[in-house]
């Protein structure tokens, strides 16, 4: 059984890295970013294309059981390595002085969707179409906020790093602000799962262990990490015990925080903040980065994409409340988020650049929706509609980010992986406002 699994996993592997591929260079044709086309590539090879085209192929392909176990599992470790990543690279020094701006914009975007969540739950609960039998006018109004606030926090991070911003200002405050906002959406997620369950524990557990794993993170852990920095440029390389080490935290790490109730991605970022920077930084990324972005994490995008089926949208009423939600979506985060800069005096361009990238929801919300789904909150009617947001917000993103922004740009040198920090690049964002040095 185990044998079977294993060869079949192999083929599975094969035709996901195939239509990533292939999907993912049409996508950059067009203009979207690889992640853009691998997100595409998994609902291709779902039920909503070749379940409908050669279902039986599709099922041969994409079976449920034990392969379809292995696919999810190595595809988290994929994404927990991809976020550590990130998490490696991100400068803190370049968002001290923007303090106010990060705090106003990741405001602005949880603050905004949970009042326009809020008016749109409460129509749809009415109607007993979309949510579960069980679900209470609070449930409905949280989760449905929380769905409108949350960010494509992988996908913000790629797209960052495809468009060459990774280390500016700008892609540096893009970070900070969606993992704050992603951060709370899963705490109001947790809330709505503690009250949907009958059992405060759950969101306690979440709220509190995540804000203690981040001091201790920042402060013990960053202090005990620091040894690593020094030990890798004595002997002018990584050596594997110290690449073992490095693994064997960030994996109980991720175990911890997805234990809590956060999510394992959040645990991989935070270690990933605290571990040495500058050298140590750089050829850790340079080791772990080709493998993970061209192998590992393709499966994730492409494993949540096999869950989508856009078919069940069937009649014009449910295509008119998409396309409701949809912009209810993006005048809750991109337009809210937007203003928020712009009341930081932020210039317009890199306003807009920014509430373009927070817009973006991508998988993060398909992760959110299928909680959701699962637990019984919403039925499978309301899952596809907000499926469909997240993707048309995230292939939104680049066009207008390229629009308002990146075309105005001076180009910047060329970079190294996901976020090895290059003096060239934009200018700094916000220069002219108040979170400004003087």
């Amino acid at each position: 059984m185990a044998a079977a699994t294993a060869v079949h996993f192999f083929l599975e592997l094969a035709v996901i890295l195939g239509a990533c591929r292939c999907v993912g260079f049409l996508a950059q044709r067009v203009g979207q970013p690889q992640v853009v086309g691998e997100m595409i590539a998994g609902v291709l090879l779902g039920p909503s294309l070749l379940g409908e085209l050669a279902p039986g192929i599709q099922h041969q392909l994409f079976p449920q059981g034990a392969a379809n176990v292995v696919l999810y599992t190595t595809a988290q470790i994929g994404l927990v390595l991809y976020m550590f990543l990130i998490g490696l690279n991100f400068d803190v020094n370049l968002i001290k002085h923007r303090v106010g701006t990060a705090v106003t914009v990741s405001a602005a975007g949880i603050v905004a969707p949970l009042a326009l969540g809020a008016l749109v739950a409460l129509p749809l609960l009415g109607s007993g179409d979309f949510f579960g039998k069980d679900v209470t006018p609070p449930m409905a109004m949280l989760f449905l906020g929380a769905s409108i606030a949350i960010t494509a926090f992988p996908m913000l991070a790629r797209i960052i790093f495809e468009q060459k911003l990774s280390g500016t200002p700008l892609g540096t405050l893009a970070l900070a602000c969606g993992a704050t906002d992603d951060a709370l959406s899963w705490c109001i997620l947790a809330t709505v799962l503690a009250l949907h369950r009958g059992n405060a524990t759950v969101a306690a557990t979440a709220i509190v262990g995540g804000i203690v794993y981040c001091l201790l993170a920042l402060t013990i852990g960053r202090k005990a990490l620091a040894v690593l920095g020094p030990m890798a440029e004595r002997r002018n390389t990584i050596t594997a015990p110290m690449l073992c080490t490095v693994l064997i935290v960030l994996m109980a790490c991720a175990w911890f925080t997805d234990t809590i109730g956060i999510y394992a991605i959040f645990g991989a970022f935070i270690l990933g903040v605290a571990m040495p920077s500058g050298f140590f930084a750089r050829h850790l990324t340079a080791r772990l980065e080709p493998l993970v972005t061209t192998f590992l994490l393709p499966l994730f995008f492409v494993y949540s994409g096999l869950n989508t089926q856009i078919g069940l949208l069937n009649s014009p009423t449910l295509w008119a409340v998409t396309l409701g939600l949809l912009v209810v979506a993006v005048a809750g985060k991109g337009i809210a988020c937007t203003l928020a800069a712009r009341l930081n005096k932020v210039p317009l361009r890199e306003s807009i650049a920014l509430g373009s990238l927070m817009n973006a929801r991508g998988l993060m919300e398909l992760i959110l929706l299928n909680i959701g789904l699962e637990a019984g909150i919403i039925n499978r009617t309301l899952f596809t509609m907000l499926v469909l947001v997240a993707i048309i917000t995230t292939l939104m993103a680049g066009p207008v980010f390229e629009l308002v922004y990146g075309r105005h740009r001076v180009a910047p040198g060329r970079q190294s992986v996901p976020a090895e920090h290059s003096s060239a690049g934009p200018e700094p964002l916000a220069t002219a406002g108040t979170d400004a040095p003087n």
